[in-house]
């Protein structure tokens, strides 16, 4: 049986075989003895994306009293989730989106000010609910993601590519007017500010 640590876009950590992603991420520690997750989906504030190795560091998957590795397809989806990259495996990574969000604000910001704005953008502490607002397409950047007709898709270069846990398997023309995003506003704005995410290779196939 696959471990539930699958981050999808809309936040939610399920149980799926797919070996697909190309970042780990951390919220804390949120698994117990027998390597189920209790109620908790996060016990910190600096939810981060990381590199699946760093040096010689090796980890065994929801070790007892080490954090619980999460699995994202791609730096679209772990924007989506909440999450942004880490400030030591990927380091430049962060950079880029630090100095990305600092355009957005207009000063320059440090990572426990982007954890604070993150984390009240992306999650209703009390429902633990993901936040989403409601935006015209036209004004996405590459790299959102939104929900369309129940599914999540990634803006990219034009289109929408439809998510799935193994990639992404389909490609549309954007609609037009408003659409329900899912990544968190703060996020949004770095990435119209600049930051480019790392994309998992699927969406090639589907390149205008």
């Amino acid at each position: 049986m696959p471990l539930q640590n699958r981050v999808l876009p809309t936040g939610e950590i399920v149980a799926h075989p797919s070996k697909a992603g190309i970042f780990m991420g951390n919220r804390g520690i949120l698994h117990d003895e027998e390597r189920s997750l209790g109620r908790s989906r996060w016990k910190h504030n600096n939810w981060i994306s990381c590199t699946l190795a760093f040096k010689t560091r090796k980890r065994e998957i929801m070790s007892k009293g080490g954090y619980t590795e999460l699995f994202f397809l791609d730096d679209a989806v772990a924007l989506a989730a909440g999450h942004r990259p880490c400030g030591e495996c990927r380091w430049s990574a962060f950079a880029a989106y630090r100095d990305a969000f600092s355009r957005c604000v207009g000063r320059a910001v440090r990572a426990p000010e982007i954890d604070k704005a993150l984390h009240k953008a992306r999650v209703n502490s009390w429902s633990r609910e993901q936040i989403r607002f409601e935006a015209d397409i036209g004004d996405l950047p590459d790299g959102a993601m939104i929900l369309h007709r129940a599914e999540n898709w990634l803006v990219r270069a034009g289109r929408l590519l439809r998510y799935t846990p193994e990639g992404y398997d389909a490609a549309e023309e954007r609609p037009e007017g408003p659409v329900m995003v899912l990544t968190p506003r703060p996020s949004v704005e770095a990435l119209r500010n600049g930051f480019v995410p790392v994309v998992h290779p699927s969406a090639d196939a589907f390149s205008a």
